[in-house]
């Protein structure tokens, strides 16, 4: 892989803290229950920001200046050793460019989330070649997903254990291998984030995309200016996570979301890795973004491993 190494953020040991934050859309402090006592059950310490079940009357969790304020202290906060964000929603791009990042530099830590969150993982990657961690938010951990295999991932993320993930094969797959390291999350917000400070360069990377409630269109648009900017040019592949709760027109669009992307992507030879569990569903393994993977496209199933 071409380019500096990326800076892997230490890994958690017991008794340390992790941040809970929300520095984009509200969250109440009742929802967030079940994960903080399941961090404490880990063994970890948790500090709860005020932006978790702020009475900010609106839809965010707090003024621009409430979250920039909080997330900052955190990041700034030698004690705090990983910032869960609390949930995504909209928010980040309003204060993105007014984060100083300069002791997170110095200091990394991981900072874990998905969705809105996706700007914060572009912009950390891009500028600091830093590791961030693509995973379940506070939410997850409710109704008991404390227990499944995608919260356990988290936890085995956490604590520097090597991913390995195995997963059954979509007639829409590419078969290869690919060998780079893991960009990308949602994909409104990669699109969105192009031509700005939190771009990412996509070349020889393994990019993955998902996203949730968008027009079919739409999702044919993104990847419109997604090939438009050349992200999708020269990749080492490509991996396909859960598009849930599509929309159509009144005016259908006359494919399905797997068929648009299939269509998007039929000039390229990489492997292609479809209906992988990474999305707003219950289905969302960690993945650590900047980190190099394997990935490998057979005719029986999919790997990607560390």
């Amino acid at each position: 892989m071409s380019g500096r190494l990326t800076i892997i953020p230490p890994y958690l040991q017991k008794g340390d803290t992790i941040g809970i934050t929300c520095p984009a859309g509200y969250m109440t402090r009742e929802k967030a229950q079940t994960c903080i006592d399941t961090l404490q059950n880990w063994g970890y310490e948790v500090m709860i920001g005020d932006t978790l079940g702020s009475n900010s009357g609106n839809y965010f969790s707090g003024t621009d200046e409430e979250r920039l304020y909080e997330l900052q202290a955190m990041l700034d906060d030698d004690n705090i050793k990983a910032i869960l964000c609390g949930r995504g929603g909209y928010g980040v791009g309003r204060i993105i460019e007014q984060i100083d990042f300069s002791t997170f530099k110095k200091k990394p830590k991981w900072v874990i989330g998905f969705s809105d969150i996706t700007i914060l993982h572009s912009h950390i990657y891009s500028n600091y070649k830093t590791a961030t961690l693509h995973a379940p938010m506070a939410a997850a951990f409710n109704d008991g997903g404390d227990t499944s295999e995608f919260i356990a991932s988290l936890k085995n993320a956490l604590e520097g254990k090597k991913i390995k993930y195995q997963i059954a094969v979509h007639d829409f797959n590419r078969k290869g291998e690919a060998i780079g390291e893991v960009v990308g999350g949602n994909l409104a917000l990669l699109a969105h984030c192009t031509g700005t400070s939190s771009d990412i360069k996509t070349k020889g990377k393994i990019l993955f995309i998902e996203d949730v409630g968008e027009y079919l269109y739409n999702v044919d648009r993104m990847l419109c200016q997604l090939k438009r900017s050349g992200k999708l040019d020269k990749l080492a592949g490509l991996i396909i996570g859960g598009f849930t709760d599509m929309k159509d027109t009144e005016r259908p669009f006359g494919k399905t979301v797997e068929e648009i992307i299939k269509e998007s992507i039929a000039a390229y030879d990489y492997p292609v890795c479809f209906n992988f569990p990474v999305s707003h569903g219950k289905e969302n393994l960690a993945l650590k973004i900047g980190v190099g993977y394997k990935l490998k496209v057979g005719k029986n199933k999919v790997i990607l491993e560390e």
